[in-house]
């Protein structure tokens, strides 16, 4: 089985390998974000101790990550303990698609941060790229109320970086391999949050 790369045709095994390489080396480059994930773990679990919140925003694939991390901390990662405060900000169609029709899509995270933000609080701004109108304006919003903002772009960081309280970049410019960084830093930021909740 054949797949159409971008000068030649490739074998589905040389797609795949290459895919397979192309994440290793990306996973491997993490290490140069260790003092920034550190921070952030360490930022969502004073949170989670001091009984604030964690709010998490994204579009897109970044959505998806969003979602499945705020899932994590309400539900369970690895421990039973008892559901960690966390929302993923795109979930709720109704607010979603009448902020975005009364005030354009570009506010609806920031009016949710408006909305259930409070100064102790966690965001975490997912965004490739870091300039994600949306996500921009949620962390502006975010940062005026007093929440720490934690930001994960790619390795450029866009506008999203400035804004940051912790900006996590994944070493790469390639949007999917992007992507499965963040979901191994997220899943890392949810275990470590789980087991600080676990000792209390």
């Amino acid at each position: 089985m054949q797949f159409l790369g971008h000068t030649r045709a490739v074998t589905a095994e040389e797609l795949f390998r290459s895919t397979v390489q192309a994440h290793q080396e990306a996973v491997a480059g993490l290490g140069g974000a260790e003092a920034a994930i550190l921070k952030a773990a360490e930022a969502i679990a004073a949170c989670i101790r001091s009984g604030k919140k964690v709010l998490f925003c994204g579009n897109g694939g970044s959505a998806a990550d969003a979602q499945h991390l705020a899932a994590e901390f309400v539900g369970r990662f690895q421990l039973e303990r008892r559901g960690l405060p966390a929302l993923a900000l795109h979930t709720d169609t109704s607010t979603l698609t009448s902020v975005a029709n009364d005030y354009g899509f570009a506010e609806v995270y920031a009016r949710q941060v408006d909305a259930h933000g409070r100064a102790g609080d966690v965001l975490v701004a997912i965004s490739t790229s870091g300039n994600s109108e949306s996500i921009l304006r949620a962390a502006t919003r975010a940062r005026e109320a007093d929440l720490t903002v934690v930001a994960m772009t790619g390795s450029r960081g866009g506008k999203l970086k400035d804004l940051a309280a912790v900006w996590i970049a994944a070493p790469s410019d390639v949007t999917t391999r992007i992507q499965e960084c963040h979901i191994l830093i997220g899943h890392f930021l949810c275990e470590w949050a789980e087991r600080e909740a676990v000792r209390g």
